[in-house]
């Protein structure tokens, strides 16, 4: 065998004997040599802008007309009510998007604003004061809520302007090469319903990706509980938490897997919270519009259309077996020298400490292509202090304020060919995947420094690796 597979065993095998053990899954998932089938045998190929669109490949025939119709929904432009088509209209009265496509180009991450004035599309505004709500999550702002709204219908008031600033930061590898960082600056401008009180977190969040999240909800919580190491007890600086989150849609305390700090714990109660949150549209799930008390025109637009929930059931469903059932795309070059070396600093930099390549999904999961699949995200979904530089200072349930779910790396290659541009970080700070590690700091402080003191060929090496995936 070569010495680049030896090597590679090498780096395994040390992982495996540092880690925290929990019934011997960890060092099952750990041994596995990641294949290019991402998604078991859930794996499409790349399609260009098609390429997160795709249902999993393992899907029978007879799911994919429910599928079209499910990207039917996903596609569908919302109207305010009364509108020409009653089953896509109430949209508001207070929103940020106008349909789930809107923020997720072509299924992928959502991008800041490219200049100060542009409006924000497929960027956020995370809301909350101190403390927390009834249920341990953040607690909302009584004038603005827990999410910012620059948009409205007609005869309701947005509820103002928000632009983002950067500040640039000059650094250096140790090869002695420059870097440009930038970090934002959150600016509210024009607010209708009073300053934000003193009190006032907010934090800024571009839309993630939305492929293979079927699979990720099928994982086991006892995988993602056998990842975790919240007190270090093996001593390599990395711990990784789970979070627990109040699910609406079980009325119980669960296990946070999706979102940017883990607090989402189903994809219905995803989608349902950017259908309310983003679009102002209500579902089963969330019944009522988001207008806060003292935001009188929004609460009489609202009780115009109190008795309807806008996003009817069936369709709802659909849009959740659609997201559900989205493939992700093969590894590409899998086979090549420079991408089997650039795998190899992936493991030696400690990055798969946190992006963990390989998980297994549940015998039981809701649809049988996601069961019994064992599938490459590289990540463990576990929450991780990411330090100062990257810290929002606003928590979220279990979350502190600099606090991050470790992003799957699946597809991230494809980001420009599917969307038209490079963005990563919960902000889109990180113009591109070097940039994104720079900023890595607290747990991942020491593969952040591996990366810094390796040589430029060696640097992007790496980076072409993670470009494959």
């Amino acid at each position: 065998m070569s010495r680049n597979y030896w090597a590679k065993a090498l780096v395994l095998f040390t992982i495996i004997i540092n880690s925290n053990t929990h019934g011997g899954i960890r060092e099952e998932l750990l041994s596995i040599q990641p294949s290019s089938q991402l998604a078991g045998s859930g794996t499409v190929s790349s399609k260009g802008i098609e390429s997160y669109r795709q249902i999993l490949a393992n899907a029978p025939i007879s799911s994919r007309a429910t599928f079209s119709f499910g990207k039917i929904q996903f596609n569908t432009e919302w109207d305010p009510a009364p509108g020409e088509v009653p089953a896509n209209d109430g949209l508001g009265p207070t929103f940020n998007a106008i349909a789930c496509a809107s923020c997720h180009i072509n299924n992928g991450r959502g991008r800041p604003p490219l200049f100060p004035e542009e409006e924000l599309e497929g960027l956020l505004i995370r809301l909350s004061s101190a403390g927390v709500n009834i249920h341990g999550g953040p607690k909302p702002l009584a004038n603005y809520g827990d999410q910012f709204q620059h948009r409205s219908i007609e005869n309701v008031p947005s509820e103002g302007k928000v632009t983002i600033e950067y500040e640039v930061i000059l650094g250096n590898y140790a090869d002695g090469s420059s870097y440009e960082l930038r970090k934002p600056k959150i600016l509210f401008k024009e607010l209708n319903f009073g300053l934000l009180p003193e009190d006032a977190m907010f934090s800024a969040r571009i839309a993630n990706p939305v492929m293979g999240l079927g699979l990720i909800e099928a994982i086991p919580e006892s995988t993602l509980e056998a990842f975790a190491d919240p007190e270090d007890r093996n001593n390599d600086g990395i711990s990784g938490r789970v979070n627990r989150v109040w699910s609406s849609e079980f009325n119980q305390v669960m296990l946070g897997r999706f979102g940017w700090k883990a607090n989402v714990a189903t994809i219905p109660e995803q989608n349902a919270g950017a259908a309310l949150g983003d679009m102002g549209i209500t579902t089963i799930i969330n019944p009522s519009d988001n207008c806060t008390l003292i935001q009188s025109s929004c609460i009489k637009a609202a009780n115009d259309h109190a008795d309807e929930i806008e996003f009817q059931k069936d369709f709802f469903e659909q849009l959740t077996r659609y997201v559900r059932l989205l493939g992700v795309p093969e590894q590409r070059n899998n086979k090549e020298a420079e991408i089997k070396l650039g795998e190899e600093l992936f493991y030696s930099s400690d990055c798969a400490k946190c992006h963990i390549p390989t998980l297994k999904t549940s015998e039981d999961a809701i649809f049988p292509e996601l069961a019994n699949q064992t599938i490459h995200p590289y990540t463990d979904l576990l929450l991780h202090d990411m330090g100062k530089g990257l810290a929002d200072n606003r928590p979220d349930f279990l979350a502190t304020g600099s606090e991050w779910r470790t992003p799957p790396l699946w597809g991230i290659g494809l980001t420009e060919e599917v969307t038209g541009y490079e963005f990563y970080l919960h902000d889109g700070r990180a113009r591109n995947l070097s940039e994104a590690i720079l900023w890595h700091g607290g747990e991942a402080s020491k593969a952040r420094e591996k990366f810094v003191r390796m040589p430029s060929a060696s640097r992007k090496t790496l980076i072409n690796f993670i470009k494959s995936l």
